[in-house]
């Protein structure tokens, strides 16, 4: 049975309830996180309660658990499913109040988190990479808070999902920002380039995992801004997060990037991604 996590007890997910004057609700006053549970422990806890607390910080509404309660909380819901690889997610919204955009002077949060099966990419898409379109990055100007408000996401996603394809890569004025569910890396004459994390981004924990990686295994590394020409020509493009964990784009706009297969820089990544989930960091 699917159990969940809302405000203060665990229930079927069945009989989970909010008020329809949710602020999440109405709004999409909300932020959330998604973490991916590798043999039943928590990958990179600490780094995304840190970012749950930046978005939270970000829209303004105070964090309702400590540290050790939010940790607490994660391994009750863990030990809830029999699954040893889980996704779950959490959400907080600014809580039940009456439909006005002004913020409720004193509202209680409301808070969720559920547990899913973790699907990772198939072997078949590891060994042959995917596809991609690309598109205007079209979305407001905080894409760093991991806000529940992502109808420019959808619509971003659905171009792709319509062209049989995996993912968006979106460019704003010319430079690469990320993509319409994951961050963005490109290799160009063996360097990997990784664009700046800034607003126009969400600063993914998988794009900050591969980026230790690069440092700490001397890949060659520029973080910068990588305009879209760059990116069209690039050797090999990479999707990065929680579920794709790294994966190659082979072909971009119907095109080959490329050789047209994942590349050598991304096999070796690759291997040392699966390595460190192994070993539980």
């Amino acid at each position: 049975m699917n159990m969940v996590y809302l405000n203060g007890s665990f229930m079927p997910i069945d009989e989970a309830r909010i008020p329809v004057l949710d602020r999440g609700f109405l709004f999409g006053d909300a932020v959330y996180e998604v973490v991916p549970v590798y043999d039943r422990h928590p990958f990179r806890l600490d780094w995304h309660l840190q970012r749950l607390q930046n978005s939270l910080d970000g829209i303004r509404l105070k964090n309702p658990m400590s540290t050790d309660a939010w940790k607490s909380l994660f391994l009750a819901m863990i030990e809830k499913h029999t699954q040893k690889n889980q996704s779950i997610y959490l959400q907080v919204t600014r809580g039940v109040a009456k439909r006005d955009q002004a913020f409720p002077m004193s509202t209680p949060p409301t808070l969720f988190m559920m547990s899913n099966p973790l699907h990772t990419p198939s072997p078949e898409d590891i060994e042959n990479g995917v596809s991609a379109i690309t598109s205007e990055d079209f979305r407001w100007l905080k894409c760093d808070i991991k806000s529940t408000s992502l109808l420019g996401n959808c619509l971003l996603r659905q171009l792709s999902a319509e062209q049989g394809a995996t993912e968006t890569i979106l460019f704003r004025e010319g430079q690469l920002t990320e993509a319409s569910t994951s961050n963005v890396f490109i290799v160009k004459n063996n360097v990997l380039l990784a664009p700046v994390s800034n607003h126009l981004l969400l600063p993914g924990i998988t794009y900050q995992v591969i980026l230790e990686i690069a440092r700490e295994r001397e890949f060659e590394l520029e973080v910068r801004d990588i305009s879209a020409a760059e990116t069209l020509s690039a050797d090999e493009i990479w999707l990065t997060s929680s579920s794709k964990e790294v994966l190659a784009v082979t072909r971009l706009n119907g095109q080959p990037v490329g050789e047209g297969k994942p590349g050598r820089v991304f096999k070796r990544m690759h291997a040392l991604f699966q390595a460190l989930k192994r070993e539980g960091q």
